[in-house]
């Protein structure tokens, strides 16, 4: 599969004329919103006041007085992406679709879809979805290297969901490492970005799409003049890992830097104040294999000078692991050459996307999805499946997305498997009673079985 990488320009995207706001805005068709659905529950039901809910679903047996605020799935959030691929990938910010029940895409036409997560890297902030679609309008992508300050940027997103809304201002500083947010050299802006702008694209002036707006920093929530977007080659470069592997594979060093001060470096007998300074070798790394030593000063990779901290690990990123590299450290005194083989990084919470469990499609029209403990305990049930969609046998009897499936007959149901050797159990054209909760209401709702099974999926 061929994979995803920045389109070289050749030359900086710096000049305005009278028609770049058009030409810009003009590219909104390959821009999306999403809207995500994470599983909750108001944790102070019983303070709730009651109304009158009515639901038409099971005739009368869950329709019951309700809390307004008291129904599954309310945690619900809005966001942008931009499409980088006909056939249906999206690109958006990892902290907009990690760890989501739902994610749904509403395109420049108004078409809507139900995206697939294919992976998220937290680290850089880069998330990947796919929607069941082709001939998309898509993005023309440029190379975020060519930025420079003071040029003219624009974003395209849906802030507090107002779709299609363009934003302009400048670049405000290029490689901005922030603490806290890892080693992404950020492009600083002053585009005005809102809740709800979050994977939005960053246009340059000839409309090609130069970062992937991720962060603000704000002491009220809201914009203050400081965005953060994510360099469009970086993002690629992920994007077409996630869409091989579903996650990130990066070089791997092993070893913990610090940055080089003036004082450090006088201890250190250093002529200048450059460089990384190693405070920690991990054991059995490729980095303790070199010879890197505690107290060592990585003065180049690859014979590249290493100005500031932020140098080594961006350099390491854009090797491939198993690649060897040559570094230049000072150590008492005196420079020396290392050579270090380069390993995977080992996966780690943090970092490993955990893609989403396995779906049960059946005969019944049912698409479930395993509840996590925490759900259960906002749900106070021991046992569940969560509803992810619902077509033939069971929405003709009322069952529909965000219903919990709590027991196939008497069965408590606590995996997707249990649901499967439970249903393989009842014989083509029989009948099974589900044991559904809805709205802190529990009704058992017979669904008969087809005469003939589908598969797995």
């Amino acid at each position: 599969m061929t994979p995803l990488a920045p389109a070289a320009a050749p030359q900086r995207a710096c000049d305005i004329t009278p028609g770049t706001p058009s030409r810009v805005a003009s590219r909104s068709i390959s821009v999306v919103d999403i809207s995500t659905l994470r599983i909750g529950r108001d944790e102070s039901l019983e303070s709730i006041e009651l109304e009158i809910a009515p639901e038409h679903d099971f005739a009368d047996r869950l329709a019951w007085p309700l809390a307004a605020s008291a129904r599954i799935s309310q945690i619900r959030d809005l966001a942008s992406g931009v499409i980088i691929d006909g056939d249906g990938l999206i690109l958006t910010s990892a902290h907009v679709v990690t760890n989501v029940d739902e994610a749904q895409v509403l395109l420049h036409d108004g078409r809507r879809f139900t995206a697939r997560v294919v992976g998220v890297d937290k680290r850089t902030d880069v998330g990947l979805l796919k929607i069941d679609a082709t001939a998309l309008p898509v993005a023309v992508i440029g190379d975020s290297s060519t930025l420079g300050v003071g040029d003219w940027v624009a974003a395209i997103s849906s802030p507090f969901g107002f779709q299609g809304s363009l934003t302009a201002g400048v670049v405000s500083a290029v490689g901005r490492v922030m603490g806290g947010a890892g080693d992404i050299p950020f492009i600083q802006t002053d585009v005005a970005i809102n809740p709800g702008s979050s994977g939005s694209p960053l246009f340059n002036s000839r409309g090609e799409v130069v970062g992937i707006n991720s962060m603000i920093y704000s002491g009220s929530g809201g914009y203050m003049g400081l965005s953060f977007a994510v360099p469009i080659n970086l993002a690629m470069g992920i994007a077409g890992q996630l869409r091989e592997h579903g996650v990130v594979h990066r070089a791997y060093l092993g070893a913990q830097f610090q940055e080089m001060t003036p004082a450090l470096a006088q201890s250190f007998e250093l002529p200048s104040a450059t460089g990384a300074l190693v405070v920690r070798v991990e054991a059995d790394s490729p980095a303790q294999a070199a010879g890197l030593a505690q107290g060592d000063a990585v003065l180049s990779l690859d014979g590249k000078p290493l100005a500031r901290l932020a140098d080594l690990p961006q350099q390491i990123a854009q090797r491939s692991p198993g690649s060897r590299v040559q570094l230049e450290v000072w150590r008492a005194g005196t420079r020396r050459l290392l050579q270090a083989s380069l390993r995977t990084q080992p996966a780690s919470p943090e970092s490993r996307f955990a893609p989403a469990v396995s779906e049960w499609n059946d005969g019944l029209g049912l698409s479930l999805a395993e509840l996590s403990p925490l759900q259960r305990v906002q749900l106070r049930i021991d046992s569940g499946l969560l509803v992810r969609e619902s077509s033939g046998p069971a929405r003709s009897e009322g069952i529909r997305a965000g219903d919990v499936v709590v027991a196939l007959n008497m069965v408590n149901l606590y995996r997707v498997d249990d649901f499967a050797r439970g249903l393989a159990q009842i014989s083509p054209g029989g009948t099974v009673a589900l044991l559904v909760l809805r709205d802190r209401r529990l009704a058992y709702v017979a669904v008969r079985l087809p005469a003939v099974r589908r598969d797995r999926s």
